[in-house]
């Protein structure tokens, strides 16, 4: 498979790392000269220096021949550009990162198959988290019949208490699987002789219906959450102020330009905004936080952001949750105070990676703190997997099977489930073992 990105900032370059380390033949198109010669020393592609809407750059990285074309630079008009020249080229499919709403009208006349909006994407993840009140993901699988919930696992937790095995023994009932920890910055796919750690990073799989059993087995304790303090006045920000007001919670703006305060305070009459610096502990301390706020760092720099979260969980805040840019940040996150954290870019990657992996994939999650997946994958009628339990598949140790639903029905599965046609399967995979658990369940 023939792939070309447009853009090697923080979503084009991680999707070429992943993607290219998958061993898919991918090319990289980077206007920068500085950003195109550190990507090309880090990854195993070839990576072109020069303006990626231009034929003759599209030529070079023979976009006649490209199976997909992706555009995520910072500029939508460079995005649909570059898609609609591939697409004159014979590109056979092309995706763009679009903000611009009256832009996103017509794209599609213009050559773009596909357009992702990593903002809004992002807001409604802030959404689920925020609503559960305590978990640190929360994404949904076989519309939302399925949730993958994450979460920091507390010291006394029930899930704990010795093996996975074990500890399914001793419920009558249970509606759940563990994925995989993050422990220490490196991932553990789970088994039934795993033992989780208080301090673990777990990724349990459950029917929506238990969602609340999930957390409470990882120890987290849910708060009802009534307001939200959102520092920043970027488009993430915003779109996020307007999913709370409409959601019935109470919404704080914090900003320190008095420019961008006006902007707010006219956009968003039902939101408070206050203009001062979201650092400075007296400017979060006068809100008197409470258990019941959650202090959203969504401005367009990472310090700040770590910075306002730590000060609103220092000043009372009962949930902090950060977004990040930078991917190295990750792994600093988790232990610092931080309860979550949120990537628009990663998110953006997650939608794109759905169209890259083989087979009948529905769709794709990626991690924060993690480079393994989660896939949401249909069974084709003929493949190796048909009419065989879970257990005689010959799947990689590194891949767990998360959940199934079947005709409306939706289940965790057990070693003894029997895979059917048209089954969709979840399952977790580090990036080595994508390729052969997809062919798995694909004629």
């Amino acid at each position: 498979m023939h792939i070309i990105i447009v853009g090697a900032g923080a979503v084009g370059s991680y999707l070429a790392e992943r993607l290219s380390t998958g061993g898919l033949d991918v090319v990289v198109i980077e206007d920068a000269e500085t950003q195109a010669a550190e990507l090309q020393e880090s990854i195993d592609a070839l990576v072109l220096q020069g303006n990626g809407a231009s034929v003759h750059m599209l030529e070079q990285a023979r976009a006649q021949d490209a199976d997909l074309l992706i555009a995520v630079t910072s500029s939508d008009g460079a995005n649909i550009l570059a898609c609609h020249t591939a697409t004159q080229l014979g590109a056979k499919m092309t995706i763009a990162r679009i903000e611009d709403g009256e832009l996103r009208e017509g794209a599609d006349r213009l050559g773009v198959d596909l357009i992702i909006d990593p903002s809004a994407s992002a807001a409604e993840e802030l959404m689920g988290i925020v609503g559960l009140g305590g978990a640190s993901e929360l994404i949904q699988f076989a519309d939302g019949q399925l949730v993958m919930v994450g979460g920091m696992v507390a010291p006394g937790s029930p899930i704990t208490g010795g093996p996975l095995r074990q500890l399914r023994l001793r419920q009558a009932e249970w509606g759940w699987v563990v994925a995989a920890l993050v422990r220490d910055g490196r991932t553990i796919v789970a088994h039934g002789d795993t033992v989780v750690r208080p301090g673990d990073h777990a990724l349990l799989m459950t029917t929506s219906d238990h969602v609340d059993d999930s957390t409470r087995l990882l120890g987290v304790k849910r708060r009802n959450l009534d307001r939200a303090v959102i520092v920043g006045g970027t488009r993430l920000a915003e779109i996020t102020a307007d999913v709370m007001l409409e959601s019935g919670m109470s919404v704080v703006i914090v900003d320190e330009s008095d420019d961008r305060c006006a902007h707010l305070a006219d956009r968003h009459p039902g939101a408070l905004v206050i203009c001062g610096d979201p650092t400075d502990p007296d400017v979060l301390g006068d809100l008197d936080l409470g258990p019941k706020d959650v202090v959203m760092g969504l401005t367009g720099w990472d310090e700040v952001n770590l910075l306002a979260c730590l000060v609103g969980k220092a000043s009372g805040a009962g949930f902090v949750i950060s977004r990040f840019n930078r991917i190295s940040y990750v792994g600093l996150l988790a232990g610092v105070g931080i309860d979550a954290a949120v990537s628009a870019r990663l998110i953006a990657a997650s939608a794109i990676l759905r169209f890259v992996r083989q087979g009948e994939v529905e769709q794709v999650a990626t991690f924060s703190d993690t480079d393994a997946e989660a896939i949401e994958i249909e069974v084709q009628d003929g493949s190796p997997a048909v009419d065989k339990s879970l257990l005689e598949l010959d799947l990689p140790v590194g891949v767990i099977i998360g959940g199934i639903s079947r005709n409306g029905t939706t289940f965790v599965p057990d070693g003894s489930t029997v895979v059917r046609p048209g089954d969709h399967i979840i399952f977790f995979a580090v990036p080595r073992d994508i390729a052969k658990s997809s062919a798995i369940f694909t004629a």
